[in-house]
C-alpha cells in the first residue's frame, strides 16, 4: 500500500495553501475558491474550504523532521520573522528540539530534529532507518 493524501478542512484556501507552498516546500497543482491541490514528497496534500471555523482536537498537530539543531533555530526565525503564529519558542524534549506553530485556519505544526534525542530513543530511529533502506 502507497501512501497517497492528506486532506485538510479550512475556512481559508489561500491562506492555507500559501502556508504549504511558503514554508513547508508544497508545489501548487491547482487552487479555487473550494478547493487547492498541491504536492510534496511524491503525495497529495487536498485543502477544502469550510464555511465555519474549523476546531482541530488538543493536540492534533504534523511533525517535519529537520536536520540538526541550528536548522530548528533557523526556521524557527523565519517563520516568526514572517509573521507566522508561533506557539511556543524552541525548546528541547528528550526526543529533540522542537518548537510549534500554526498555519492559518489553525493546523498546528511541529517542527522537529532528533538530532539531540535522548539514547534511550535512538532504537526506533535505527528501525526506521532500516526500514526506510529496505524501500
Amino acid at each position: 500500500m502507497k501512501f497517497n493524501h492528506l486532506s485538510f478542512p479550512s475556512s481559508d484556501v489561500p491562506a492555507t495553501a500559501d502556508f504549504f507552498v511558503r514554508h513547508l516546500g508544497c508545489t501548487q497543482e491547482f487552487i479555487g475558491p473550494s478547493a487547492a491541490m498541491l504536492k510534496r514528497a511524491g503525495f497529495d496534500i487536498v485543502i477544502e474550504a469550510k464555511d465555519h471555523t474549523v476546531v482541530w482536537p488538543h493536540n492534533f498537530h504534523l511533525g517535519f523532521e529537520l536536520p540538526g539543531v541550528d536548522d530548528v533555530h533557523q526556521l524557527h526565525q523565519r517563520l516568526k520573522a514572517q509573521g507566522v503564529a508561533m506557539k511556543t519558542d524552541v525548546f528541547h524534549h528528550q526526543r529533540g528540539t522542537r518548537f510549534f506553530c500554526e498555519a492559518p485556519g489553525g493546523l498546528l505544526f511541529e517542527m522537529n530534529t532528533r538530532a539531540d534525542a535522548h539514547p534511550e530513543y535512538h532504537a526506533s530511529f535505527e528501525r526506521q532507518a532500516a526500514a526506510d533502506a529496505v524501500k
